[in-house]
């Protein structure tokens, strides 16, 4: 109750600065009455989703999810305006102390420089502002297909031009919108690839919330098969369930659901993609997380029955999984494949010159490919989306890799 009293303290403070940078800089009353309506129709909705909202889980339903991002995208306008105006207002403060000591411009008043300042501020949080209702809106399903070539020494050459692609984080719990969720599964059938992987996280809290999307995904189409691991949000581990043996169901039916997609579930096991007299390791692990997440991801287990000079596929859902453990591994794992991250659903991405999301604040291989030790690893940005119901800058992935071997055409 506490922490409900003092958000509640902090929204109504912003709202009030927020409120006069508008009553300076606009003299119709219309805009100040039409702030105050959406300020407390954002707040109102979010109180009552949280309050009396229905959530399978920890993971945000998605009525609670799109209260969560609008009262966001009004809070960030609001913190934008209040920076520009609090920082005038030292400086005002400031400089009435130095004229009251020093005598220097007893008239002091700012209307013209504090109505200028007003409209600059509300003009910059305009941006974040629109972003993120258009990330809402539309950038959630804004796919786009990331295609990279890579080349490797000891390819098998039976493999040269073989054309992978990788989906991750589908988190259908949070999809709303049939015909772009339909768009995406043909524009992954478009690229005709050899094989498909699924790199985890096909739920958010409940293998029923897949149920809904089950015919359309066993739709996917790959001449070489379609393959999968778990992710952390498969397992369950997101809902007080009533007991452990409805938890553990609850994975068994995600299993199932799997089989029935199409989809090879690869549990810390390995299996070989042939082409001829040549051949692919193809190595799955549960999933492993630093920190609090879930660790039941043995590469060791996964890679037991497999030769040290095979060439290797990983798929393994966090890449901080790469970083701790696989490149520290005996075995020499030439590609490993990704996702988790989400690039936080929110940065900056300009090829060539920029790119950069909080995201970067936690993982150090948080989207796109990357190279060490002669290994690399593919950090899909994911398909769906979590908690803020929307997407700004890093849009929805659907990876396409093809594999080169060096020397060959």
């Amino acid at each position: 109750m506490l922490r409900w009293v003092f958000f509640i303290i902090l929204y109504l403070a912003l709202g009030v600065y927020t409120l006069q940078a508008l009553k300076t800089a606009f003299r119709f009353p219309w805009v100040h009455f039409t702030y105050l309506v959406l300020f407390f129709l954002v707040l109102g909705n979010f109180i009552y989703q949280f309050t009396f909202g229905n959530s399978e889980g920890n993971v945000l339903s998605i009525s609670i999810s799109y209260a969560f991002g609008l009262l966001l995208t009004l809070i960030t306008f609001n913190v934008i305006t209040v920076l520009f105006l609090f920082s005038e207002d030292i400086f005002r403060f400031i400089a009435a102390i130095y004229q009251k000591y020093f005598g220097i411009d007893k008239n002091f008043s700012f209307p013209e420089r504090r109505r200028f300042l007003s409209m600059l501020a509300l003009g910059i949080a305009a941006v974040p502002f629109g972003a993120l209702l258009y990330g809402m809106y539309k950038g959630k399903y804004n796919f786009k297909v990331l295609k990279y070539t890579l080349e490797f020494d000891d390819l098998p050459e039976a493999f040269n031009g073989y054309q992978i692609t990788q989906i991750s984080d589908v988190h259908s719990g949070s999809f709303d919108n049939k015909e772009k969720v339909e768009y995406a599964i043909g524009l992954i059938n478009e690229q005709k690839s050899d094989v498909l992987f699924f790199t985890g996280d096909m739920v958010n809290n409940k293998t029923e919330e897949m149920h809904p999307w089950k015919a359309l995904f066993a739709t996917l189409e790959a001449k070489d098969g379609k393959y999968a691991i778990l992710g952390n949000h498969d397992y369950g581990d997101y809902v007080a369930w009533n007991s452990e043996a409805e938890k553990q169901q609850n994975l068994e039916d995600l299993k199932q659901l799997q089989k029935e997609i199409g989809f090879d579930l690869i549990l810390n096991d390995h299996r070989y993609l042939v082409k001829g007299e040549d051949k692919i390791a193809l190595v799955g692990v549960e999933n492993w997380g630093r920190g609090g997440f879930k660790k039941a991801g043995d590469l060791t287990k996964a890679s037991k029955n497999i030769k040290k000079d095979d060439f290797k596929i990983l798929l393994s859902h966090d890449p901080s999984h790469w970083e701790d453990v696989v490149l520290k591994d005996d075995y020499h794992y030439h590609l490993t494949l990704s996702g988790h991250t989400h690039g936080m659903q929110f940065g900056i991405e300009i090829p060539g010159f920029i790119k950069w999301s909080p995201a970067s604040w936690r993982y150090k291989h948080w989207a796109g490919i990357y190279k060490e030790l002669g290994q690399y690893i593919n950090v899909n940005r994911g398909f769906g989306f979590l908690g803020y119901p929307g997407r700004v800058g890093i849009w929805p992935e659907i990876t396409v890799i093809t594999l080169k071997k060096k020397g060959l055409v």
